[in-house]
């Protein structure tokens, strides 16, 4: 399965889709990016004059990222085109803002996989290679 296959597979469309490609990819862990655009629908109105990516968004991105992405990998032998997915639990810190127009990179490693639950340790990194938020995610999928 390659990464363009995921990105399709993702159960998210503009303007909630927060991959913009899979750049590493392995059993038990993976890569991305996504580049926060200054004219997300969010910014507006999200700390006014200063915006700043909401917490929320960062760890959705993550999820769909560390979480869900490396899901449908795990699960690539199996039908895809009627996947669900349940988040179920989330476990963050923030530690540094995330601006307009900048590009991350999310790295997550698979810390438990079974009966189709799969929990992940996941970090988000800024454009100076720093740690923006890290945690534990956890997802089940149908």
């Amino acid at each position: 399965m390659t990464s363009d296959e995921i990105i399709t597979l993702l159960p998210y469309s503009d303007p909630f889709l927060f991959v913009n490609e899979i750049t590493e990819l392995e059993e038990h862990s993976i890569a991305g990016t996504y580049k926060f655009s200054k004219d997300s629908f969010f910014y507006r109105g999200h700390f006014k004059d200063h915006p700043v990516t909401p917490g929320v968004i960062l760890t959705e991105c993550m999820a769909q990222i560390g979480l869900v992405s490396l899901g449908i990998y795990k699960l690539r032998s199996r039908d895809l085109s009627k996947l669900q997915v349940a988040f179920t639990s989330v476990e963050m810190e923030f530690l540094k803002p995330v601006l307009p127009d900048e590009k991350v990179v999310v790295r997550a490693t698979e810390t438990y996989f079974r009966f189709n639950k799969l929990k992940c340790k996941v970090s988000l990194f800024d454009s100076d290679n720093e740690v923006c938020a890290k945690g534990n995610l956890a997802g089940m999928f149908s």
